[in-house]
């Protein structure tokens, strides 16, 4: 009886363990920016969310302009991470530091997008929204800069983007009538203070069961 009893609470203390790993890999897992996440970027040096609506520049591109706004409440700033075209990444996955992202606008279905025109206020490269129900082209991919191996929620970030390897930016400029008091948002050739953004508000995609226990083998 006493082998029975000492073997009893062997038993119980390791799937006590077990059943604890697991929950502390989860909560690992949700300190991590993840696949199909929605969230809120904020610029950390000018304190502005990133932000999109169905409102075209006026010149450059005359695509839909990308700002920066300081309303932390406003419903047009939620954005989804997802993979590059072709290449989705798994829902709930962790991103990783380095790896090839797109952002797409909740609102409008349309990618953070940039190419060689100047931005209307500060004249360095205009970032816009492009495509339609998010799905655009190949200058919508952006790589997440970042310290370690994954893309902690709690830190500040860049993104670099692929095809002309500026880094997203604020620099302060001031957008008047239709979008008055609303920030530009432009690429930058330099790494800087004005390209550090932090992931806020919004709904992270926890890991998969199917997902945790893959990770664990």
């Amino acid at each position: 009886m006493e082998v029975a009893a000492v073997l009893h609470m062997f038993v119980r203390s390791l799937l006590f363990l077990l059943l604890w790993s697991n929950c502390e890999g989860r909560e690992s897992e949700l300190n991590y920016v993840t696949c199909g996440s929605l969230v809120k970027l904020l610029n950390t040096r000018h304190n502005v969310r990133l932000h999109s609506h169905d409102v075209k520049y006026g010149s450059g591109s005359g695509q839909q302009s990308v700002t920066g706004v300081e309303n932390a409440d406003d419903a047009n700033s939620y954005w989804q991470i997802r993979g590059k075209p072709n290449r989705p990444c798994q829902r709930g996955a962790s991103i990783k530091c380095g790896q090839a992202i797109r952002i797409t606008h909740m609102k409008t279905g349309r990618n953070l997008h940039t190419h060689h025109f100047s931005s209307p206020l500060s004249n360095n490269q205009e970032v816009s929204a492009f495509g339609e129900n998010g799905e655009g082209d190949d200058l919508d991919v952006w790589t997440v800069q970042c310290d370690g191996v994954h893309w902690e929620r709690d830190e500040t970030v860049r993104f670099k983007h692929v095809g002309t390897d500026v880094f997203l930016s604020v620099t302060g400029e001031q957008y008047g009538h239709p979008i008055r008091g609303q920030r530009e948002v432009h690429g930058m050739s330099s790494s800087n203070q004005h390209n550090w953004w932090r992931a806020m508000e919004g709904v992270f995609i926890q890991p998969s069961q199917e997902l945790l226990r893959h990770d664990e083998l």
